[in-house]
């Protein structure tokens, strides 16, 4: 038990200091599953399970049947079901779907004779409480909210987390990417959400400073599907200006200092792929490269040595044009910049990807700890909660609509949104991702850095999935 505590507490170090990495604060951000502002596509499970029979493709009903749960009859006695997660989670009334949950629950309670509560913990001592009581054999809560850096597989070696993709087969609820694509080990599912939606990651810009500059608009790139790595340093060069002539910069293109993490992700690659290090792929030394690039060419707004919020105050400041960043904060930026017109595109396609993408880097979900009763039950309960007819027609659309008055913007987070990617260097603790990244950023030319890093990195992997 020992041992196995020290592993946990171990892991925990990186997680809870990686709130500055790539613009995320937490695990996803407070509102949402899967991350703050919303989600993974959502895709059709064609695993109906062995004892479902194969539904009439010209009968609607049939169809609709094949992946709901059927009605079941049970009493729990009155038992309350402990929902934990780092914000209070209980359903509000702020919308229609919210209140048709709201009273899909009230009915469940009676019919089933149960209580629902929902418990939250600050954010900077849950994940030491939440696994304390795990590894005690005492969990927490019934359904517990956890980041994936430190549950799959830490936690899920361990058998300490209940496999429930069996449970997740109606596609109207969960999201299956999340349970069977992301939040896996060993081919079975640990995680879940109804959260049928992503975090939404991409590029902020100030229209009006970039109309004052005469910098190209943004979205003609992107309509001319022309909008990469090389375009987006051609406006960030652009937009660094001496607007007084005084000899001395007071306008910038980009304020963050650094996007190893956006570049990685807007390559379609990683650090790490599963258990190795994946320094060598191209993908990767593209990604590094171009980083180094921006370092070497002083293109991005130079640090004040601030924290990880010093990108977003520089944008705040109304003279620089480019700000990288997550959906969650545009109401800040809204909040705080009244005059500024923001508006979102995607991320820059890097040369190696197919498409525009979002990436999480501290994903979560909801689980069920191993010792809790009734997995099924619950998971029922949460199924019979969510399954709704959404007044909605796509995922964020509420969100979307109220932040952004301009078409264009909209478009851009729903191209963005179904193409999540989930970077995994933060589920080991002895990666030494900050230094790595620190010295490529100071200079020292990636195929030196790569070869220096490649055994440190694999034996931080090794620490966790060797154990």
């Amino acid at each position: 038990m020992r041992n196995k505590m020290m592993m946990l507490m171990a892991a925990m170090v990186l997680v809870l200091s990686a709130c500055g990495s790539g613009g995320t604060k937490d695990e996803g951000s407070k509102g949402t599953d899967a991350a703050n502002t919303s989600t993974t596509e959502q895709t059709e499970s064609t695993d109906t399970g062995e004892d479902t029979a194969p539904a009439d493709e010209t009968d609607p009903a049939a169809d609709d049947a094949a992946y709901k749960t059927p009605d079941m009859d049970f009493d729990l006695g009155g038992r309350t079901i402990k929902v934990v997660s780092w914000w209070d989670m209980t359903i509000g009334e702020d919308n229609p779907d919210n209140i048709q949950k709201k009273k899909n629950l009230e009915e469940l309670e009676k019919k089933h004779n149960f209580k629902m509560e929902y418990v939250a913990i600050d954010y900077g001592e849950y994940q030491q409480k939440v696994t304390a009581s795990l590894l005690s054999g005492q969990p927490i809560g019934d359904i517990v909210r956890l980041g994936k850096t430190y549950t799959v597989p830490t936690l899920v070696k361990q058998d300490l987390i209940l496999p429930i993709d069996e449970y997740t087969k109606n596609t109207n609820v969960f999201n299956q990417t999340m349970t069977n694509q992301l939040y896996t080990y060993n081919g079975r599912g640990y995680g879940f959400t109804e959260d049928q939606g992503n975090l939404v990651q991409g590029i902020f810009y100030n229209r009006k400073l970039m109309n004052e500059l005469g910098v190209k608009p943004l979205q003609e790139y992107v309509n001319e599907g022309n909008w990469n790595w090389d375009t987006f340093l051609q406006a960030a060069k652009d937009a660094n200006k001496d607007t007084n002539n005084d000899g001395k910069l007071d306008a910038w293109g980009l304020a963050n200092s650094g996007l190893v993490e956006m570049l990685l992700m807007s390559n379609e690659t990683g650090l790490t792929k599963d258990d190795k290090q994946n320094l060598d792929d191209p993908k990767t030394l593209e990604a590094l490269n171009f980083e180094s690039k921006l370092k070497t060419e002083k293109v991005p707004r130079p640090t004040e040595g601030g924290d990880w919020t010093e990108p977003g105050q520089f944008f705040r400041q109304g003279n620089t044009l480019m700000y990288a960043g997550a959906m969650w904060e545009i109401g800040g930026l809204k909040t705080d910049m009244p005059d500024a017109d923001i508006g979102f595109v995607p991320f820059p396609k890097g040369p190696s990807a197919s498409t525009y993408h979002s990436y999480e880097g501290l994903l979560q979900a909801l689980t069920i700890p191993k010792g809790v009763k009734d997995p099924d039950k619950l998971m029922y309960i949460w199924e019979k909660i969510n399954d709704i007819d959404s007044v909605y027609d796509y995922p964020g659309q509420a969100s979307f609509e109220s932040n952004f008055s301009n078409e264009d913007d909209i478009n851009n987070a729903k191209t963005v949104q179904p193409n999540l990617l989930v970077l995994d260097h933060n589920t080991f603790p002895n990666l030494k991702y900050y230094d790595f990244v620190g010295e490529i950023d100071s200079g020292t030319s990636v195929s030196t850095v790569v070869e220096k890093y490649k055994p440190v990195f694999q034996s931080a992997i090794d620490e966790i999935y060797k154990k």
